[in-house]
């Protein structure tokens, strides 16, 4: 997958979605217990959460589906209207086809539904059907289609306008893994072009491979949001690993100090591996300063968690 800066908005650092302090109740149930989010411009924005955490609600209030109880929603620095929807391409989970149409008929009549021409719609769709390798399909009804391809055919009427902001609620379920790293590709291409996308997910690689910034929501609550490489390191236990070749006199117990706790230690061939728990933060050259005059260090790492260990963290302990 090619290589993508994550972390960071847009230069203008314009806002595209904000939603602000939302409420919704169905019946007896809170679905969004004041919310809060701000969607970067370009940014490749992952709402995740266990199920029944409000994320679906969340994405129907942003796609007018729905509307909140209490609270307010911006687009692009003016109040989110009616007439926003048609800058809005909105893939839901629950998905339907007119299985009885031709692959092509079907994609070209939803493309002329949200006011392409005729003409654009069918050089963008043979684009991207020759993309999703699904050309040879385009005269089969779309019954035909088995799940994957029918999801294959559902991802293209959604991005073929090239809307302002893409919503995907859990753009990856159905597929097997070769379709899904195809649209996490393609996710990541539309977001290095500009386009700002939030998705859904329980798939927390994906969510490492394509995401730049992240929300976590749980029991209805916004529990954390930022850049995702902000909160892994700001949910890092100050843990080091490092990688020396071994030096007869070389004892890493005499490196640590009161300043460092020695966690495990693992000899390979002649390379050792140690990883350390700071006692109390500090720089990395604190511990290198100790350990270049009698070891050839070959690597150091900060060890930042992964999103699926936070995930569970902050869901298990809010």
């Amino acid at each position: 997958m090619a290589a993508r800066r994550r972390g960071h908005a847009s230069p203008r650092n314009m806002i595209v979605l904000k939603v602000e302090s939302v409420d919704k109740t169905y019946a007896n149930h809170k679905a969004l217990d004041n919310v809060s989010i701000d969607v970067p411009e370009g940014a490749v924005y992952g709402l995740l959460g266990p199920n029944g955490a409000g994320k679906t609600t969340l994405i129907r209030i942003i796609t007018q589906i729905t509307a909140p109880d209490s609270g307010k929603l911006f687009f692009k620095g003016k109040p989110l209207a009616p007439e926003d929807v048609d800058r809005v391409g909105y893939l839901p989970e629950e998905r339907g086809l007119y299985k009885k149409m031709k692959v092509e008929e079907q994609a070209l009549y939803l493309a002329r539904l949200k006011g392409m021409s005729r003409r654009d719609a069918i050089a963008r769709l043979r684009q991207w059907f020759e993309k999703f390798e699904i050309e040879s399909w385009r005269d089969k009804k779309v019954g035909e289609l088995s799940k994957g391809m029918a999801q294959k055919l559902q991802f293209i009427t959604t991005v073929i306008r090239e809307p302002e902001l893409l919503v995907f609620d859990e753009p990856f379920n159905g597929f097997d893994p070769v379709n899904a790293e195809i649209v996490k590709r393609e996710i990541v291409s539309l977001g290095q072009k500009g386009t700002t996308i939030i998705f859904s997910t329980h798939n927390m690689a994906s969510v490492e491979e394509t995401c730049t910034h992240i929300a976590l929501i749980n029991k209805s609550r916004k529990v954390v949001e930022g850049p995702i490489n902000k909160i892994r390191e700001e949910h890092a236990s100050n843990t080091d690993r490092l990688t020396c070749r071994r030096a007869t006199d070389f004892d890493p117990r005499s490196i640590a100090g009161n300043e460092f706790a020695i966690l495990s230690e693992r000899l390979e061939e002649e390379r050792l591996e140690i990883v350390l728990q700071q006692q109390a933060p500090c720089p990395p050259n604190t511990l290198l300063d100790r350990v270049l005059p009698a070891a050839e260090v070959i690597a150091y790492q900060k060890i930042v968690p992964g999103m699926n260990e936070i995930f569970i963290h902050l869901t298990r302990n809010p």
